[in-house]
């Protein structure tokens, strides 16, 4: 049976704590691919995201370092807003028999319960969940809603560094490239096309 993670995101901008939690998952979880997902329409962003183009090219230059990893667009394609359920029920389709993976931070689980058809979701995929940082260890969710829902959770051993696409957005607009938050081709990409330049959180 196949192992196989999906990582969605905004990945605006992908950064290198993406990169740890992608190459610590499929260690960890020794998967065989991780796909990794930019988001079209989020439904749960309140800003307007980066266009998708440049977050599509971003991202698979965030991850070309990782010869598991698959960018995949299909939710950049799909109209409307974007719901991991749905781009869950079409990788089953596809790979019927594989074991799937849900990555997300601390922070996200934390929401998962708010997520569109998120029992569905449980039902039928681990959730992923990195440690970012000490105080993750014992999240608000640990004894919560995960254990009365018998929900399927596996934390991930991650580097205690916390990386924010939102402190790289603010930064970069002050002036400052946080080159050590991003893969230098991440960063050229950036450069080349002045990219957020105007702060919009």
């Amino acid at each position: 049976m196949s192992r196989i993670g999906l990582f969605g995101g905004a990945f605006d901008p992908p950064h290198s704590g993406h990169l740890a939690l992608a190459e610590s998952a499929i260690e960890q979880l020794e998967l065989d691919a991780l796909f990794v997902l930019p988001t079209g329409q989020a439904w749960h962003k309140t800003r307007s995201l980066t266009e998708a183009a440049h977050r599509l090219a971003m991202t698979e230059r965030n991850f070309a370092s990782c010869p598991k990893v698959k960018v995949d667009d299909r939710e950049i394609r799909r109209a409307g807003p974007t719901y991991t359920i749905d781009t869950l029920n079409e990788f089953k389709s596809t790979y019927p028999d594989a074991e799937f993976f849900i990555l997300m931070g601390a922070d996200q689980a934390e929401q998962f319960p708010t997520w569109k058809r998120w029992q569905d979701i449980a039902a039928n995929a681990t959730l992923a969940v990195a440690q970012r940082q000490a105080s993750d260890a014992n999240p608000a969710w640990g004894d919560g809603w995960h254990n009365r829902h018998e929900v399927k959770t596996l934390l991930l051993n991650m580097p205690l560094k916390r990386v924010s696409a939102t402190d790289i957005r603010s930064r970069i607009s002050r002036g400052t490239m946080p080159t050590e938050d991003l893969t230098p081709s991440v960063s050229q990409y950036i450069q080349q096309h002045h990219l957020y330049l105007e702060s919009h959180d």
